[in-house]
């Protein structure tokens, strides 16, 4: 009696076991949220939800994207901070995450600790375009033009992405640019298109449709190769260094704290999605590309990180570039 009664509770207390929420049971068991610091319809919340899409399929849960704007992208990240890091929260963010570091003080968070990259997810580079009523039809024109005046550039806001490559730009040069920050990319294109302002830096995918209907002029690109769909968009390699080899990145993070396997599991998914040649076509059509597969560690995004901290961190010291929350 007392060996049936001793068998019947150890089997009790393993079903109970196997039965307990902490149990292991495979990632993701529930639905994952995706943060995205956008507004929806705009190329990271685009990506992110190609990439949910593709993830929902593969890992057989729901990734649903919710758009948190607000603080200049700090108000999403400090909500994937405060997760709990289980993997069930994820955040799909661009370089302005690496930026912030430098330019917003007194973050509710420490980037470097608080957060983990899972995947750089992909990258293009930055286009210089000009208002068609603009004389200067090429780079070198451009610049002499900005030698002798000052132009004024539409920004997507204060310590942008566009931001941060103008006053590069201007830096190396040799020129002044008078910026006048916009609430979003909308209305500062609005406004370049109207002949109100002379220039704005922009992804491939928001200036692409105004250049191919003559209605802008593409003066350079970052990156070392030129663009097809930009024929006359010149290399910034070229023309003033090494320094304008940058792209507009895109990656996963999740909470520091998450655990490795689980970080294993996103990265290996990650890595499917983005050699699934339905989404590189998506992508190219848009401008992106990905990145090399030995590139697409959590090892090489942290270091891509850290390289990217250090560099912009730089040109916001060296131009005293100051934004608020």
């Amino acid at each position: 009696m007392m060996r049936r009664a001793l068998a019947f509770a150890l089997a009790f207390v393993g079903l109970l076991f196997l039965a307990s929420p902490g149990s292991a049971q495979p990632y993701p068991n529930r639905s994952v949220t995706i943060i995205v610091p956008y507004s929806a319809g705009g190329p990271t919340d685009e990506t992110a939800r190609v990439v949910a899409n593709f993830l929902s399929k593969k890992l057989g849960q729901n990734f649903i994207v919710e758009n948190v704007t607000g603080a200049g992208t700090v108000l999403a990240t400090n909500r994937l901070v405060k997760a709990a890091p289980d993997g069930y929260t994820l955040l799909l963010h661009n370089l302005q995450i690496a930026a912030n570091v430098t330019l917003l003080k007194n973050l509710p968070f420490d980037t470097a600790k608080d957060i983990v990259p899972v995947m750089l997810v992909n990258k293009n580079p930055l286009v210089l375009v000009g208002r068609p009523g603009l004389a200067p039809n090429n780079l070198k024109d451009l610049i002499a033009l900005m030698k002798k005046e000052r132009l004024r550039e539409a920004l997507p806001g204060y310590g942008t992405t566009g931001h941060l490559t103008s006053a590069l730009f201007a830096q190396e040069a040799k020129v002044q640019i008078d910026f006048i920050p916009y609430r979003g990319a909308a209305p500062a294109m609005n406004d370049l298109l109207g002949d109100h302002v002379d220039l704005f830096v922009g992804t491939p995918q928001s200036v692409v449709p105004h250049v191919a209907a003559g209605k802008l002029k593409a003066y350079a690109i970052t990156s070392k190769d030129k663009a097809p769909q930009l024929p006359t968009a010149e290399s910034l390699v070229d023309a003033l260094g090494p320094k304008f080899e940058i792209v507009y990145w895109q990656g996963m993070f999740a909470p520091s704290a998450t655990p490795p396997e689980v970080i294993k599991t996103l990265n290996a998914a990650l890595q499917d999605a983005v050699s699934d040649p339905e989404i590189i076509k998506t992508w190219a059509d848009q401008g992106f590309t990905t990145f090399p597969k030995d590139q697409r560690t959590p090892a090489a995004a942290s270091a891509m990180m850290k390289s990217e901290i250090e560099r912009w961190g730089q040109v916001i010291r060296d131009n005293n570039i100051q934004a608020t929350q």
